[in-house]
């Protein structure tokens, strides 16, 4: 690394400069997975998922608690991805975003619920909806009109 860094620091750049690369190609990976998967998720959930009247699955089987332990340990490799893209190449934020979709904890809900109450974050998950002939969310706070911008 040719960059002036403080001295406390040039120890860990030096241990981390042969995983830049793959970090790098990680990160640019996982940009693309998300252009793809994000869309994906918003398209398959349904219309009603934020509203108060919306009850996801309480019965799971045994395959279904597999496939629930396997998502979280991916969720938890991606949150630990995310976090180190936050200081090395990557898209660190993207990556925490969806390792939260992805994983299941307490509070989960009322956290994408909160996400969605911001109006620019609604119209542009609408507006995808829209692009692929998909009724559209409703709010989290239960507004009866629409306030997408219309596209």
């Amino acid at each position: 690394m040719n960059a002036e860094l403080p001295a406390w620091l040039a120890p860990l750049a030096q241990q981390l400069e042969p995983w830049v690369p793959a970090l790098t190609i990680t990160g640019f990976v996982m940009a693309l997975a998300s252009c793809v998967a994000i869309p994906w998720l918003l398209l398959r959930m349904p219309a009603d998922y934020f509203t108060e009247s919306y009850l996801p699955h309480a019965h799971r089987g045994p395959l279904a608690w597999f496939f629930w332990v396997i998502r979280n340990v991916i969720a938890v490799v991606l949150l630990v991805a995310g976090i180190l893209m936050l200081v090395l190449p990557g898209q660190g934020l993207l990556t925490i975003l969806i390792a939260l979709m992805a994983s299941t904890f307490p509070g989960k809900y009322r956290l994408e619920r909160a996400i969605m109450r911001r109006p620019g974050v609604f119209r542009a998950a609408n507006w995808i909806r829209r692009k692929y002939h998909r009724t559209p969310l409703k709010h989290p706070d239960g507004h009866d009109e629409d306030i997408t911008d219309g596209d």
